[in-house]
């Protein structure tokens, strides 16, 4: 199985997916890695990437998944997957389930400046949230909502995906 942690950038995405990743004793993988260097470059500069900029980068996503499918391993992938279509891209069976970090402007903003060492320039976040497309029912979808601790959202996950407790 394949958990893709969702959402805006400082939502939490690398912190929870960590820490889902070392209860379950299964890989993590930063989508933030897999970035050309001009994607970071553009970020770091403060200039929002535009979907031509993603399509590249989804694709190695979706072809890592697709490894991790064929040798029966787990992981947990941290993306930001913004748009449908995006999740739609990396769905590439049933294995893959998403998980969407929910969280308001305010709250995600604060969690944003309070991160440090990461090249995603604050400034961004407004078109973060404009390129959001939340899920819809149809997407079968997790939506976790933000305001608790990262070990009581890996605990609603876990207990809502029914893994191993």
């Amino acid at each position: 199985m394949i958990v893709v942690i969702f959402g805006v950038s400082g939502a939490g995405k690398t912190t929870v997916g960590k820490l889902l990743a070392q209860d379950l004793g299964w890989q993590f993988l930063e989508a933030d890695e897999f970035h050309p260097a001009a994607n970071i470059e553009k970020m770091r500069s403060g200039h929002p990437l535009m979907d031509e900029d993603r399509w590249p980068w989804l694709e190695r996503l979706r072809e890592q998944i697709k490894r991790h499918i064929a040798a029966s391993e787990n992981a947990v992938l941290a993306c930001s997957a913004l748009k449908r279509v995006y999740r739609e891209r990396l769905r590439v069976c049933t294995e893959v389930k998403f998980v969407f970090l929910h969280g308001n402007y305010a709250l995600i903003e604060k969690q944003l400046r309070g991160r440090r060492g990461h090249f995603m320039n604050p400034a961004l976040l407004r078109s973060q949230f404009a390129d959001l497309e939340e899920p819809q029912p149809d997407e079968n979808a997790l939506t976790i909502v933000l305001g608790r601790t990262p070990q009581e959202l890996v605990k609603e996950i876990k207990t809502k995906l029914h893994l191993a407790m």
